[in-house]
Parts: C-alpha cells; sequence; structure tokens
C-alpha cells in the first residue's frame, strides 16, 4: 500500500521503506522528540526523565519498524512487536503510578506521557512522519500549555484537599468546629497510617467552600486562616 504520508513524500520513496537513510533519520526525530519531552519531565523533577524516554522512544520506534519490514517482506499479519512493546510499556508504566504518605496520587501523568510517546515513536516507525510529529506537538501542547489551565480551575473550585498534621488527637474536634465556623463543609477525612509512630495526629481531609464570603477567597487564604489554630502543626493543600 503506498504511503500518503506528506513528509514521506517529500523526502521520496526510500523514506517509506526499512534502509539505513530511513532508520537515520527515524531515529533522529524520535531522540529529538524524547529530549523535548524527557526534559521538561526532568525540569519538573518526575521520576522518568531524560534518559527513560530516550530509550523508550527508541525502542519503540524500531519495534515499528521492524513490523513495517516483517509485514512488507515476510507477509506477516499482524504487528505483534509493537503490540508486545505496548503491553510491556503499560506494564511499567501501572508499576510508575504510586500514592505518597500524604495519600496523594503521584506519576499519573508521567505515565499517560510515556504510553503516550510509545505509541508516536511505533507511528514514526511505520512512516506515518507527519503523524507523529502533530501527535506529538499535540502531547507538548497538553503537558505544557494546559497545565497552567488545569491549575486556574483547581484555584476556582469550590472544592480542595489537604494535607493535615495535628498536635494531638483530642485536638481533631477543635479543628472541624472551626473548619465549619469558617464556613468550610468537610466531605471526607481519613487518617494517614504512615504517619502512625510519629507522635501527630495526621489527616487528609476534603473541604467544600460553603460561605458565600469564602468563594472570594483564595484556597492558600483559606489554608492560612487554618494554620492559625491552637491545635494545627502544619497543614498544605494536595495537588
Amino acid at each position: 500500500m503506498e504511503n500518503t504520508d506528506i513528509i514521506a513524500k517529500a523526502l521520496g520513496s526510500w523514506a517509506s521503506q526499512v534502509n539505513v537513510g530511513s532508520t537515520l533519520i527515524k531515529t533522529v526525530i524520535v531522540v529529538v522528540m524524547a529530549v523535548i519531552l524527557g526534559c521538561e519531565r526532568s525540569k519538573n523533577r518526575h521520576a522518568a526523565g531524560l534518559r527513560t524516554f530516550i530509550v523508550l522512544s527508541i525502542g519503540s520506534m524500531f519495534a515499528g519498524l521492524a513490523d513495517v519490514y516483517f509485514i512488507n517482506e515476510h507477509g506477516v499479519g499482524f504487528p505483534f512487536m509493537s503490540a508486545a512493546v505496548f503491553i510491556g510499556i503499560s506494564i511499567i508504566t501501572a508499576n510508575t503510578i504510586i500514592y505518597s504518605s500524604k495519600n496523594q496520587i503521584m506519576g499519573l501523568t508521567t505515565s499517560v506521557a510515556m504510553w503516550s510517546m510509545s505509541i508516536i515513536s511505533a507511528v514514526l516507525g511505520f512512516g506515518l512522519y507527519t503523524a507523529a510529529l502533530i501527535g506529538f506537538a499535540a502531547l507538548m501542547i497538553g503537558l505544557l500549555a494546559f497545565s497552567k489551565v488545569e491549575a486556574y480551575i483547581k484555584n476556582k473550585s469550590n472544592h480542595f484537599e489537604v494535607h493535615l498534621e495535628l498536635k494531638t488527637r483530642a485536638g481533631l474536634q477543635e479543628f472541624i468546629t472551626s473548619a465549619r465556623e469558617f464556613g468550610l463543609t468537610i466531605d471526607n477525612l481519613e487518617l494517614n497510617p504512615a504517619y502512625a509512630n510519629s507522635g501527630l495526629s495526621v489527616y487528609t481531609v476534603r473541604f467544600t467552600i460553603t460561605g458565600k464570603a469564602l468563594k472570594k477567597k483564595s484556597h492558600s487564604d483559606l489554608i492560612e486562616a487554618l494554620s492559625v489554630l491552637d491545635c494545627v502543626y502544619y497543614i498544605e493543600k494536595i495537588g
């Protein structure tokens, strides 16, 4: 089947075939994409950084390249190399999602980014240069541009969650009473077992802002007001 990819057509028929030239140019492209994404993740101190994305992307690209060879030269009817890579990446990325000691989910965005980059790299290996570059551009826009949009939406929400450390367990009732007087409804309150032997009473608390006056205030202002309570040792927003 003829490759209708715009970039492949511009480069020539060799770009759609499995040869030294196409392999080199695909390797350069996938490494550049992996470096850009890996630097973005490393800059924000995520577990999967530059080297992880480079290795993952190269492996996925060569899996796609191998599938093209097997399909064209040996009549294989299924891209089993890419399928195996996707299954392996799914297992690896699932294990990168963890709960922190503050009951916060960590690694979810990086996990999805790894999985998405694996697919984009395989698409490049198949010879779909344009689709791979468009997919990579969309991925980077989602990670960079929409992170600010997401933060803005969260800060304007009437719901927020905090990590709360009380000086004593007896202070819990004082905290609950004070929060309600402020105009906050406690939707959920969980004792954090990770701090069982610390001498502190540590909780994850989810609030809904119900007071009309409070809805004009930022989450930081509300947390600062709660932090001055005598029973509170430490409090910070989660997420």
